[in-house]
């Protein structure tokens, strides 16, 4: 609901700026992908089970969760350095493909979302192995995902 105004904010400022600037954005989304690559890591690293077992039971109306995705910093910067470069690239080479990546990122984010949730809530029960290996796993994925940007905004200049 709130992203809609944001990926329209973040693609006009896209769409007028140089080649090389977009570049130079993806470039520091890989940064940034390992920068949380690195966080999730730490946690993985000193996991405490213990600690992890922190239920929150706080119930969020969607006005509330729309106005806290607008005021968070993050959709701003996932859009700027990673989604919006590909979009405006798969848009260049044809509308459809932008379209494409478009419905195929929300498909994607909304089914691993509930299977997330499932998964982490089921890992609960399963114990703090689990959720351990589950979070090594997300740090391996931001870290390859990463690595991936870093190349795409270098690629260009080699």
């Amino acid at each position: 609901m709130s992203d809609g105004p944001i990926i329209v904010l973040v693609l006009l400022l896209l769409s007028t700026l140089p080649r090389w600037l977009v570049n130079v954005l993806q470039f520091a989304g890989g940064v940034f992908l390992l920068y949380l690559a690195v966080n999730a890591w730490k946690t993985w690293r000193d996991y405490d089970a213990k600690k992890a077992v922190q239920v929150q039971s706080s119930q969020q109306t969607l006005l509330k969760a729309a106005t806290v995705n607008l005021l968070n910093p993050n959709p701003y910067l996932g859009w700027s350095l990673v989604m919006g470069p590909l979009l405006l690239e798969g848009w260049r080479e044809t509308p459809v493909n932008g379209i494409i990546l478009l419905v195929g990122f929300y498909a994607t984010m909304v089914v691993s979302l509930v299977g997330i949730i499932m998964l982490f809530s089921t890992a609960r029960n399963l114990g703090p192995r689990v959720s351990r290996v589950l979070i090594g796993i997300s740090a391996i994925a931001l870290a390859c995902f990463g690595f991936y940007e870093l190349w795409s905004g270098a690629a260009t200049y080699w």
